[in-house]
């Protein structure tokens, strides 16, 4: 009898193993898999508790932004939230001198001649943490940072390059954009 026992056990034991198989072979999640679209991944970001921590990491924020604006489809309400993470990323010079509502018309504008134009923005690359030049000015720490933008027309595509130029917050220590301007090639 004992070697009939083992039997049914060795039997019962494979039922179960096939059985348990053929459940997770089968089974279908009741949850719906969530897509997060890119333009809810960059305004998902906290800025209150997820500052960028350097000058390079503010600008492929920023970035990012930018691609979303000029690649993306979103709402009015979605531009709005951009423009306004794109401003916390602004010095406060840099605010007072570009008021919300005045910002978000020239920025919908710039977008709509660069979209309208036939652009998008296929990719950026920012200067390597170590070709960051950092400086002092007017007692603040300072940094000078590049932007390459490999810009899509049509079958064409070029480059633009962007110098950046940060300030860090005496308050927080967060950098922050104080400019930035199109670098001519020479």
């Amino acid at each position: 009898m004992g070697k009939a026992k083992k039997a049914i056990i060795i039997v019962i034991l494979v039922a179960l193993v096939g059985g348990y198989y053929f459940y997770l072979s089968n089974y279908k999640s009741t949850e719906e898999e969530t897509v997060v679209t890119a333009v809810q991944d960059v305004l998902l970001r906290n800025l209150d508790n997820d500052y960028p921590p350097t000058p390079r990491e503010v600008l492929k924020y920023y970035s990012d932004i930018a691609k979303c604006l000029c690649n993306e489809e979103y709402t009015e309400q979605q531009f709005e939230q951009m423009a306004d993470k794109l401003l916390a990323l602004y010095d406060e010079e840099l605010v007072e001198n570009n008021p919300r509502d005045e910002y978000i018309q020239t920025l919908r504008k710039d977008i709509d001649e660069f979209v309208k134009n036939g652009y998008s923005i296929v990719s950026y690359t920012t200067s390597k943490s170590t070709d960051v030049e950092e400086f002092t000015a007017d007692g603040r720490m300072c940094a000078r940072m590049y932007c390459t933008y490999s810009v899509k027309s049509g079958a064409d595509y070029t480059s633009s390059r962007q110098v950046f130029i940060l300030r860090r917050e005496s308050e927080t220590g967060r950098w922050k954009i104080l400019g930035f301007d199109l670098v001519i090639p020479e």
